[in-house]
């Protein structure tokens, strides 16, 4: 055990020495914050501020798949140029922010309008974020303490949140998603870690298959879909490839390397 912890700081310490090399050392976030992206492609000429979009407002009520494969964010954050154009015509964010769609029994508010009253400008600045909202972060911390804890991230256990039934995912939307047909879900299998004594990791498809599906992964992060066709490295996951286009993003960050490392060692 000492000696698979110490390999794990080996390798958090390798993988901070990388990212400071690079330049690209970031400040931990605050839980709240964590998973947030800010878009900015075309705030600033319509004289706005860039939108702030929390992901686990909507993550709690809609699968990643849906959002990301029917409706087609991109995963990157500003890849994909989103206009309030767009929006207006139903597309990206107008999918559900629309003034019609409704969740549960409440509706949704309309994300753009090509013009606006003083009244309804403070529709606007739900997403065209002026400064920090104390509102935003009281109702993130009311959530987070109804949700099972986690210690990294923002601090929520969404894997077991799923599980016991907590979260209720949409994954689908009349006029937006087609049909599926049911597919096998694979089973976990165990990737032999490249490092003497470090547990193998424990990749489960049926975890990531209830937020994702099948596609959100295959083919554009993960080409292959035969066990160990795609090869990939710590350094290009710490990178935002691969594992990395989630973890540390949206989903649990990659330094709580027990959460994949899980494969019991014999001793």
């Amino acid at each position: 055990m000492k000696k698979a912890l110490l390999l794990i700081s080996i390798i958090l310490l390798a993988a901070s020495t990388a990212i400071h090399a690079a330049g690209t050392k970031k400040k931990k976030p605050l839980p709240a914050d964590f998973g947030a992206v800010t878009i900015a492609n075309y705030s600033q000429q319509a004289g706005l501020s860039p939108v702030v979009f929390d992901h686990w407002v909507h993550r709690k009520n809609y699968s990643c798949r849906l959002c990301h494969v029917d409706i087609g964010f991109g995963m990157t954050a500003g890849s994909t140029k989103i206009r309030a154009a767009d929006n207006m015509k139903g597309y990206f964010c107008g999918t559900c922010h629309n003034g019609r769609s409704t969740f549960g029994k409440n509706k949704i508010f309309e994300a753009c309008s090509a013009t606006y009253t003083r009244e309804e400008y403070k529709r606007c600045v739900k997403c065209h974020v002026l400064e920090k909202d104390p509102a935003r972060e009281e109702a993130f911390a009311a959530f987070r303490d109804s949700m099972p804890r986690e210690t990294l991230g923002n601090g929520i256990n969404w894997e077991v949140a799923e599980q016991k039934g907590l979260l209720k995912l949409v994954d689908r939307l009349d006029g937006v998603s087609v049909k599926r047909s049911d597919m096998k879900v694979e089973n976990d299998f165990a990737l032999k870690s490249k490092v003497e004594g470090m547990p193998d990791i424990i990749f489960s498809h049926s975890k990531h298959t209830a937020w994702n599906g099948c596609e959100l992964c295959h083919p554009d992060i993960f080409v292959g879909i035969k066990t160990g066709t795609t090869k990939y490295s710590m350094i290009e996951i710490f990178d935002g490839k691969y594992c990395g286009v989630c973890h540390d993003k949206v989903a649990f960050p990659q330094s709580d390397c027990k959460r994949c490392h899980a494969k019991p060692v014999r001793s």
